[in-house]
């Protein structure tokens, strides 16, 4: 049963793969495999199931749905149904629409796989699988050539950072002689700070933190399905859902709670400040994406894991539905330039659910993320005063790009085009997201903090009335501010000079920095060691294959004198022998065959001599046989 969150998708992919040439029927399998995985999930977070597959040897796949587990295993596929429905009804063509699904669907078992994991094996598994398949999502458009060089670039952030991942699994190997998660109760401590290193790198690359966060950039080169997933609910939450697991066993690191909290805190304001910035919809929502695991960070360097899985929970609701939103404002207006959208008159319904999404993004109560937004910002008080001040400056930015992006995107607009209507299923999808999103605000309700430890496994701190009053506060400042920009129409700049809102929108000079200290001077080696093959060790290497030519000449040379030496020595041989063999023969064998001869007609002659005619001959001869024969017999004896 614990296999069925990732057996059901994955055989849900083959079988849509297998109706490539029904796309009608290849779209609704797509469909039916997410919601039968929801239901599996369901089905198995009830039992809190464990179970091991032998992979061979010593070696076990650990799985377990425990902790957070139980609502990731559910969260996952229940955001994915919404998407894949999306794409399902998506406007392209046929035959690209079935590939994306079936990469969607074994996007989602491997994700599946990385949460049930119970042991660093699966889980690298788990991770290597939703990498590889987030390239080829990213990808997707292949034909465009800066789709997989976008997707390359993704690929290989994000590859670095699995560095980390596998230094963590050989330091648990190492130490305690297994792999699984309860291994670490039994690592040394000079091991255990190995490990969370490894983890910390790992987790900060695919949680898109500084100063990996860029890459998000070029995942927005993947279709808007892709987009929706990938920042929601899979890859991106990977990072913060397996910190969230291991908490408890890493907090024990003296350096680790400051580390992650330093990490996250510093994310959610430069990628807030991103968002601000941004004049593209999709990479504002991407620079949102970094920022708001960077608060989830913050919370888990300060001990608060059921606050950082209730944040991530409601962020991948809403984010979904607002990448998926961003979708269909880049089909109606044919462009994601936020100078240049306003389609809230051209499509009402669309801004209103769109809004859900903003409002949510923005910790406007009474919605579930502002729920859980406090319970992260009492957290980070908790913390120190400080990184309590950094939380509640990234929570003002999370206001104010949110709304920013709402009026901006779909506020009301006159004279807008509209290229590409939204279909049946778009809209369905988007309003099932915003259900759930306001569903969520049940947690104010009493008993909501204790609802999300439960769920979690993990501690939340209620805030204090000062937090809240705080939290409100900036949120009503952002909302103030925002309306303040929108009337004086500096909404798309909010005042800032172009050079350096273009530098803070490419996330502050990072892809250059990276160009300058880390690409270029690989690349200027890779030209010099090119140069210095071409140069050196290729005409080394001509040397050498001279030297060598010319020692097999030689060694030809001396080899064709001895064999033909060797040869003419055994021919000439073989004919002198010849020669004495006839000479011997000749003059022996010819010898003796006439001396025998001879013999044989001296013995005719003389024993024809002995028949005379005469009796007494006769019996001379007898006798002297007969004294022969006597003679024999007593010298034998």
């Amino acid at each position: 049963m614990v296999w069925l969150p990732v057996l059901v998708p994955f055989i849900g992919g083959a079988a849509v793969l297998g109706l490539h040439r029904r796309p009608i029927m290849a779209r609704t399998a797509a469909v039916v495999a997410m919601v039968a995985t929801v239901i599996a999930a369901a089905v198995v977070s009830g039992s809190e199931a464990t179970g091991t597959w032998t992979w061979g040897g010593d070696l076990d796949l650990a799985v377990s749905v425990t902790g957070f587990a139980r609502v990731m295993v559910i969260l996952v596929p229940v955001i994915a149904t919404m998407v894949l429905g999306f794409a399902a009804t998506n406007s392209e063509g046929d035959e690209a629409i079935v590939k994306l699904l079936v990469i969607l669907t074994w996007f989602v078992a491997a994700m599946e796989l990385l949460v049930i994991a119970a042991d660093f094996l699966t889980l690298l598994i788990g991770w290597e699988l939703v990498g590889a398949a987030s390239w080829g999502l990213i990808g997707h458009q292949w034909r465009d050539p800066a789709r997989p060089k976008s997707a390359r670039e993704a690929f290989v952030t994000t590859r670095f950072g699995d560095l980390g991942l596998y230094v963590a699994a050989g330091a648990v190997f190492a130490s305690a002689g297994g792999v699984r998660y309860a291994d670490l109760e039994s690592v040394s401590s000079g091991w255990l700070s190995l490990v969370a290193g490894g983890l910390v790198l790992a987790a900060a690359a695919k949680s898109a933190q500084v100063p990996f966060s860029p890459w998000l950039f070029s995942a927005m080169a993947g279709p808007t399905p892709v987009s929706a997933l990938l920042h929601s609910a899979t890859m991106v939450a990977a990072g913060a859902y397996i910190l969230i697991r291991l908490e408890p066993v890493l907090s024990t690191v003296a350096w680790f709670a400051p580390v992650v909290v330093g990490i996250g805190l510093v994310t959610a304001l430069a990628g807030g400040m991103v968002a601000l910035a941004q004049q593209d919809l999709k990479k504002a929502l991407a620079g949102s994406t970094s920022a708001q695991y960077g608060l989830m960070l913050v919370a888990v360097g300060a001990g608060f894991t059921a606050a950082a899985a209730g944040h991530l929970t409601a962020h991948a609701l809403f984010k979904s539905l607002l990448f998926l939103a961003a979708g269909v404002a880049l089909h109606a207006g044919g462009t994601l330039d936020l100078g240049k959208l306003r389609l809230g008159t051209a499509l009402p319904r669309i801004a209103v659910l769109f809004g859900v999404g903003a409002l949510a993004l923005g910790a406007v109560p009474p919605l579930g993320a502002a729920f859980t937004k406090e319970a992260v910002l009492a957290g980070a008080f908790d913390s120190g005063l400080w990184v309590g001040l950094g939380a509640a400056a990234a929570g003002l930015l999370s206001t104010l790009y949110a709304a920013r992006l709402h009026l901006l995107a779909y506020g009301p607009g006159d004279d807008v085009e509209v290229h590409a209507p939204p279909r049946r299923g778009e809209i369905v999808a988007l309003g099932a997201l915003a259900a759930m999103t306001v569903l969520l605000g049940l947690l104010w309700l009493p008993g909501g903090d204790g609802l999300i430890e439960r769920a979690a496994d993990g501690a939340i701190l209620a805030p204090t009335a000062a937090e809240t009053v705080l939290s409100w506060a900036l949120v009503a400042l952002g909302v103030i501010v925002v309306a303040v920009a929108w009337r004086r129409r500096r909404l798309v700049s909010m005042g800032v000079p172009p050079r350096l809102r273009a530098f803070i929108a490419g996330w502050w000079g990072i892809p250059t920095a990276a160009r300058v200290l880390v690409v270029e001077p690989v690349s200027r080696l890779a030209t010099w060691l090119f140069a210095a093959d071409r140069t050196i060790l290729a005409r080394l290497a001509d040397s050498v294959a001279g030297l060598g030519a010319l020692v097999s000449r030689l060694l030809k040379q001396w080899v064709d004198r001895l064999i033909d030496a060797v040869v003419w020595g055994v021919g000439t041989g073989t004919i002198r022998g010849a020669e004495i063999s006839r000479q011997v023969a000749d003059r022996g064998v010819d010898a003796g065959v006439e001396g025998v001869a001879t013999g044989i007609g001296v013995a005719g002659t003389q024993s024809r001599r002995t028949q005379s005619g005469m009796s007494y001959h006769y019996y001379t001869v007898m006798m002297i046989g007969v004294v022969v024969a006597i003679a024999v017999a007593a010298v034998w004896r």
